[in-house]
């Protein structure tokens, strides 16, 4: 059996069994980070919505107004004009059939694939590489797109995709745990009214069931849902 470590022993003391109001779990989040790196903050909320219905899947995207708080490689696919809109915009990887080619002997140095639409039927030889890694263009993720200019510069402005997992879970990063508090309650507000309005049409009774905040590194934090409002 593995040793806990005494950092890690030390910030599960720190927490309460209890829920937090939201300021004070954001408070209490940055306060117990320990690790050697500046930890990501990340939410995991719980839904009622069981994915497996097609009426019940959500997967869209949010913008985080005071960003992510890491630099975002995106590669682009397209062809003609697009690419030097591509480039203009600030992508970091632009190509067309010959980066499609380099992808499929392995090149993954990116964070997130931007296409354009012409080009999908020739990425979808692509999907089994790309799919699991999340990383396949989809309109939905809006990452298919004829605007490349609007699409990178959300992106690298913190645009980020979230998509409930197979238990109906949200796994979403917002932000730094050297953030503010007031820059992370003010992504998590933003989270929240994006998660509200892509609610799923199938989805029935309560829709935020359990929500909790946690550092990469650390334990995690329950935030008592009705302080959102």
């Amino acid at each position: 059996m593995s040793k806990i470590p005494r950092r890690i022993k030390i910030a599960h003391g720190l927490i309460e069994p209890k829920a937090y109001r939201i300021q004070e779990a954001v408070m209490l989040l940055k306060s117990i980070a320990s690790a050697k790196f500046i930890e990501t903050a990340e939410a995991h909320i719980v839904l009622g919505i069981e994915p497996k219905y097609a009426d019940q899947q959500l997967r869209a995207t949010v913008i985080l107004p005071k960003g992510t708080g890491k630099n975002i490689r995106l590669a682009v696919i397209s062809n003609g004009e697009k690419i030097s809109e591509a480039l203009s915009a600030g992508a970091d990887i632009v190509g067309y059939e010959d980066l499609i080619d380099e992808i499929a002997k392995g090149r993954l140095d990116f964070d997130k694939l931007i296409a354009t639409p012409d080009v999908m039927p020739l990425i979808a030889k692509l999907g089994k590489l790309l799919g699991p890694r999340g990383l396949m263009p989809s309109p939905k993720a809006g990452t298919v797109t004829s605007n490349l200019f609007q699409s990178i510069s959300e992106f690298k402005a913190g645009k980020v995709e979230y998509r409930a997992d197979k238990t109906g879970i949200l796994h979403i990063p917002f932000g730094k745990v050297n953030f503010s508090e007031s820059d992370l309650l003010y992504n998590l507000e933003s989270i929240k009214l994006s998660i509200d309005k892509n609610r799923p049409p199938g989805a029935k009774g309560k829709y935020w069931k359990n929500f909790y905040l946690c550092s990469t590194m650390g334990p995690s934090i329950q935030v008592d849902i009705s302080s959102l409002k």
